[in-house]
């Protein structure tokens, strides 16, 4: 497995990263096939697998992420209701949807 598979500077997993190494390994492991190397072939396996788990990692972690801004967004929506306060309504609603939408792009299908 290759030390690149999650190549982000934070070390965080990474959609586009998770979705570039299962195509990579996919190669690799191919030209491992059509050349008989073993070593190719499992390094390309293992490629891929890593590559769709820093995939599955960073779409749970974008899900999660979704989440807690729902729920600060509600709480912020009704308690600027509550007070009154038009702006902490407003902005409790916009972080609410903008949760909301970044749960629907990492929901699993």
């Amino acid at each position: 497995m290759s030390s690149s598979t999650n190549n982000t500077f934070s070390g965080e997993p990474n959609k586009t990263s998770g979705q570039l190494h299962p195509t990579k390994g996919t190669v690799v492991e191919t030209i491992g096939n059509v050349t008989g190397a073993t070593s190719w072939q499992q390094s390309g396996k293992q490629e891929h697998a890593a590559g769709e788990a820093e995939y599955k990692a960073a779409q749970t972690k974008g899900y999660a992420e979704g989440t807690a801004d729902r729920v600060t967004g509600k709480k912020d929506a009704v308690v600027g209701a509550v007070t009154g306060d038009k702006s902490q309504q407003t902005a409790g609603n916009v972080r609410h949807d903008k949760g909301q939408a970044q749960q629907d792009i990492n929901r699993s299908v």
